[in-house]
Parts: C-alpha cells; sequence; structure tokens
C-alpha cells in the first residue's frame, strides 16, 4: 500500500497561495459584475443609436429677370421643389421691400400667363436653372376690400340726393315742390338692393383669387359712384315728375289678351299711350329713351 506524502511546507504554502488567490480573484470579479450591474440599472434601457436616413432633395437655381428690359434681378440658390412655389420664390421680393408676394407676377415666358402660387418649381424646371420674368402687378387689394367700397359709395351717395343738400339743389324749389310716393319707393329699393348686396360681400361670397390690382378697383368705384350720382340727381331732383308712359305700357304687356295662338302681341287701347304699339312692339323702351331726354333737358 502506498501513503500519502504530505506536501512539503514550501509546497503548501504555495497550494494554499494559489487557491487564495484564485478566492480572492473570484471574489473581485463578482464585485465588478454587482457594480456593472448596478450602473446599468441606474442609466435606464440601452438605447440603440439612430439611424440616419439620407433622403435625396432637389434643388434649383431660380434667375428673375425684369420682363421689360430683360435685366437680372436678383439669383435664388438651392430652391427646393418640397416647399417651394413659383408665386412665392424667396428672394424675388427681397431687392425691393414693396414687392410683396400678391404684387410679385412671374411668367416662365415673356407676355405669357402668370404663374399661380400652387405650380410646384419642378414641373417648370427643363434643367436646375429656372428662369422666371417679372412684372410689377402693382398695388393690391383684398376682393372683400373692393367689393365693400365699390357698393358702400353708391349707397351713401343716393342718400346725400335724396336728402336734398342745398349745395346740389335749389332750397326755394326742395321746400315748395311735392315729393312723389314713386321718389321715396325708388330710395328704398335702391339702399335694400346695395345692403343686400354689403351682406353677401360679408356673409356669403368667398373668393378663390386673394388680391386684385388697385386700378381695377378705382374703375369699379368710378362706374358705379359716377352712375349713381347721374341717376340720383335726376330722380330726387325737386322738378321730378314720374314716367307715365313707361308705366301704361307695363302694364299693357302684363295684362294682354291671350287667344290662344302662339303669337300674341298686345294692340293700343283706348290710353293714347299705348297707341304707339301701332309702331313698335314694345315701346317701353321708346318712352324710356324719351323720358330720359326728357329730364336731361329740365336739368
Amino acid at each position: 500500500m502506498h501513503r500519502r506524502q504530505k506536501p512539503s511546507a514550501p509546497e503548501h504554502k504555495r497550494d494554499l497561495a494559489a487557491h487564495g488567490g484564485a478566492l480572492s480573484m473570484s471574489h473581485n470579479d463578482t464585485r465588478s459584475f454587482f457594480n456593472f450591474s448596478q450602473l446599468v440599472l441606474s442609466a435606464g434601457h440601452l438605447k440603440s443609436p439612430p439611424v440616419l436616413k439620407h433622403s435625396k432633395i432637389t434643388y434649383f437655381e431660380v434667375e428673375i429677370l425684369d420682363m421689360q428690359s430683360k435685366k437680372q434681378i436678383c439669383i435664388v440658390d438651392k430652391v427646393s421643389v418640397l416647399f417651394q412655389h413659383a408665386g412665392d420664390v424667396p428672394g424675388s421680393h427681397g431687392a425691393s421691400p414693396q414687392w410683396y408676394p400678391s404684387r410679385v407676377g412671374l411668367q416662365l415666358e415673356r407676355n405669357g400667363p402668370y404663374l399661380k402660387d400652387s405650380i410646384n418649381i419642378q414641373s417648370l424646371a427643363v434643367s436646375s436653372i429656372i428662369t422666371l420674368y417679372f412684372t410689377d402687378l402693382g398695388q393690391q387689394v383684398g376682393w372683400t376690400t373692393f367689393f365693400l367700397t365699390e357698393y358702400t359709395g353708391p349707397l351713401l351717395i343716393y342718400l346725400l340726393f335724396y336728402i336734398r343738400l342745398s349745395t346740389i339743389y335749389d332750397q326755394v324749389e326742395s321746400t315748395k315742390n311735392f315729393r312723389h310716393p314713386v321718389v321715396h319707393l325708388a330710395c328704398f329699393c335702391h339702399c335694400l338692393h346695395y345692403i343686400r348686396h354689403l351682406l353677401e360681400t360679408l356673409f356669403v361670397h368667398k373668393f378663390s383669387g386673394g388680391h386684385t390690382p388697385l386700378k381695377n378697383m378705382i374703375k369699379g368705384c368710378a362706374f358705379y359712384w359716377g352712375f349713381t350720382s347721374w341717376i340720383a340727381y335726376y330722380i330726387n331732383h325737386p322738378r321730378y315728375t314720374p314716367p307715365s308712359g313707361n308705366h301704361f305700357i307695363n302694364v299693357t304687356l302684363a295684362h294682354q289678351n291671350n287667344s290662344g295662338s302662339k303669337a300674341c302681341f298686345p294692340s293700343p287701347t283706348y290710353n293714347p299711350f299705348t297707341w304707339l304699339f301701332l309702331l313698335v312692339s314694345c315701346p317701353n323702351y321708346t318712352y324710356e329713351v324719351h323720358d330720359f331726354l326728357l329730364l336731361t333737358c329740365k336739368g
């Protein structure tokens, strides 16, 4: 039988040192792992780095030329098709502050149609460089302002003639002559007509185009205000007499005898104002011209 030999003292110490070193290493690994776990838990969930998406955006170079002189106004670099439109190219109104977007007119060709704001620049591009012609459309006003100004004028102007201002009519004639009921009726109908237009402009109508040149509003106001003054002057004149011939013609047309045939024309009656039916089929227009000339001569 073999007897187990006890290790010598140096060997025994070496084994203990090795065993103790192993124990010490295992204890240190446990402590470091515990510390690492605490660090991870305190930091929260680990997030993966965001993935960068590379998007391809096409850019264009827009050259703005004056339509009349063909001189270069400005060049706009890096115009993206994602957010820029032809009617509002950045920098097209930067050379002069008064060129706000609604005043700028851009054309792809000289004497061509103006580009709309909804046209994408990419649809115009043949190459990376786009040439547009600039036109100053002048001072712009909104459509709501346009119609409110156009319709408010006739309403107020007619009332000024209706009250018979001393600067317009002779005060002696105004106080002496009696107003016919037709004058009051005409004022009521005229005011009702334009009040309806004003209410429709404010609450009913919706305008697609945002602006119009100021010169168009001046033309419209000159037409409406001028003709209102012309009509109101004669209707509210102290020597005004309502036209009778036109009234009787309209009454005859409204109460004509229907004989059953397709072609039925009114015939003159005992009333002398209807005798013009012997000459023309609708003499109401003839009386209107006659009354207009008569009132003009009186005025």
